[in-house]
């Protein structure tokens, strides 16, 4: 297993999601207000807070393989800070791979990989019979507004995952796309799964929220108290 520990500067990540009447088509988090970053300046790991050694801690012995990466500070509010590239989780019965994952932070890499293991892996088994072997997201970071709206998005400073779908061991493909109204099977699974991430996530938005999100759970932050969860 690759796991590197490496410090980092500890900073306050700015989060720009916020509510939007659910029947907007922009909703509370979206693809189409994307913006053009600046330049990114690197700032090396000097100094890391005992929580955010703790946090790396604790994922490398859940099992999950991941590089550590240099704090980031992008301008217009959008950053890296305390963030890993995930490559691989720890399941019940073998490593499960997860694809098309940028940075993502600490915390939030946490909460992932226990909803893919202890949510995801075990409704799969529960409701197909067979294991999960990869889940398909559809990236992370990305410095961009909430769409329609001029606060920044989770995503933009790594505090947001979006999963299009899912691959289990005996090759089936269950899509948010196609699944989410699709046969009986897929419905249920996809809805265990999403109540699991309701459990873990602040925010959890899918196809019932809003046609942004139709093909995609956006998972948002670590629960603190109660999660929004549509």
């Amino acid at each position: 297993m690759k796991t590197i520990l490496l410090p980092f500067i500890a900073a306050l990540a700015l989060s720009g999601c916020s509510f939007l009447p659910p029947g907007s088509d922009s909703g509370r988090d979206g693809r189409a207000s994307d913006t053009v970053a600046s330049p990114a300046a690197t700032t090396p790991p000097l100094s890391q807070r005992p929580a955010d050694r703790q946090c790396l801690t604790g994922l490398g012995q859940a099992g999950v393989q991941f590089d550590t990466l240099p704090d980031r500070y992008l301008g217009e509010g959008c950053s890296n800070l305390n963030t890993v590239q995930m490559h691989a989780l720890a399941g019940d019965n073998g490593t499960l791979e997860v694809r098309n994952l940028g940075p993502v932070t600490c915390a939030v890499s946490t909460a992932f990989a226990a909803w893919v293991r202890f949510g995801v892996d075990r409704a799969a088994r529960q409701v197909f019979g067979s294991s999960l072997s990869s889940v398909q997201t559809m990236g992370s970071f990305n410095c961009r507004n909430v769409a329609g709206t001029s606060r920044r998005s989770a995503h933009a400073s790594a505090g947001a995952i979006d999963v299009g779908g899912f691959v289990l061991a005996d090759g089936r493909r269950i899509s948010v796309a196609d699944g989410w109204s699709g046969s009986r099977q897929e419905r249920e699974f996809l809805r265990i799964v999403q109540r699991s991430a309701c459990r873990r996530f602040d925010t959890v938005l899918s196809p019932d929220y809003n046609a942004a999100h139709r093909d995609h759970l956006h998972l948002e932050g670590v629960i603190e108290d109660n999660s929004y969860c549509r």
